[in-house]
């Protein structure tokens, strides 16, 4: 996969992913086109609810289903049995790595692998989800055209195919399956979470609410949807975003690196080989560069003439390669 791996897999798989999703759209308006006909699909069950209702699940399967659209070709209505058990397994996977077993686990897993606890359960979870991947790629397989692929797995196993004679090749079945793996957990959480975190913080700050509004109003209009060409005309709504990814740090802890060389650090030496664990949190609550970074205040992305302003301190999901 891409997540866990490092060296020369790690080179040709993240390579070979970034490509590809930018040859599908990633970046590009027909990723744009998608996300658009996506967020009809939720306004639609949205008002199917006619009353309150609980967003995080339709946020969530909105989210899911433009991954879906890259990374296997199509979408699922939000009632389909199959794409709630997959929404299900995913929710119980980080409600596990982020309980106090998997945290310790993340940390001691060459010790907890052995012992028995709770910890375990996360490998069913896990399981399921693979296993959900791997059908996926069996049916592509069935239906592949390697003159005309259609999404992510077709070009992987397309991948396969061209290095089946290389014994050291990074594409094989089992990349396959954990890198699809990865992309999905990656790209469905973070983002619809940060969705829920943004709805819950504009309700707390109402004024922010009505700024937006107004300029999403004054430069939009009533009369088509916004779209990513309008961003550079948006620039409160822009930092308000940022500033939402800034204020939650949601990853605090990133994923853990390794150290590729011996490398000096203040008055330390870190040896080749030890695991890292950047502290997200650390730099996105800086108060050298947010004064009262506690505190939600669009502002810390804003000049003082109203245009955005970007911050290398900016970092809410990773750091590092």
């Amino acid at each position: 996969g891409i997540i866990f791996s490092n060296n020369k897999e790690w080179v040709d798989v993240r390579r070979f992913a970034l490509t590809t999703l930018r040859n599908f759209g990633m970046g590009k308006r027909s990723i744009e086109e998608r996300i658009m006909e996506e967020a009809e699909h939720l306004l639609e069950e949205i008002n199917k609810t006619k009353a309150y209702f609980a967003p995080a699940s339709l946020v969530s399967c909105c989210v899911s289903n433009v991954i879906c659209a890259v990374v296997f070709g199509k979408r699922y209505d939000y009632k389909d049995n199959k794409f709630l058990g997959l929404m299900n397994n995913m929710n119980n996977i980080f409600e596990m790595m982020n309980s106090l077993w998997g945290q310790l686990y993340q940390m001691f897993s060459k010790i907890l692998v052995y012992l028995p606890g709770p910890h375990n359960n996360i490998f069913d979870e896990f399981n399921a989800l693979k296993a959900f991947v791997a059908e996926e790629m069996k049916t592509h397989q069935a239906s592949l055209d390697p003159s005309s692929p259609q999404d992510f797995i077709d070009c992987f196993l397309i991948k396969m195919q061209e290095e089946k004679d290389q014994p050291n090749s990074s594409f094989h079945t089992e990349n396959l399956i954990t890198t699809t793996f990865d992309l999905f957990i990656a790209g469905t959480e973070t983002t619809s979470t940060t969705i829920r975190y943004g709805l819950l913080l504009l309700l707390k700050h109402p004024r922010v609410q009505e700024k937006v509004q107004e300029e999403i109003d004054r430069v939009v209009g009533p009369s088509r949807r916004p779209c990513v060409a309008d961003r550079s005309q948006l620039p409160y709504t822009d930092a308000v975003v940022h500033e939402i990814q800034r204020f939650i740090a949601l990853v605090p802890l990133a994923l853990p690196h390794t150290v590729a060389k011996d490398t000096p650090f203040r008055q330390y030496v870190i040896p080749k080989g030890t695991t890292i664990y950047p502290l997200l949190s650390s730099v996105l609550h800086d108060s050298k560069e947010f004064p009262n970074p506690l505190e939600f205040d669009p502002g810390h992305f804003l000049n003082e003439n109203g245009t955005f302003k970007k911050s290398e301190f900016f970092m809410p999901f990773s750091a590092g390669k």
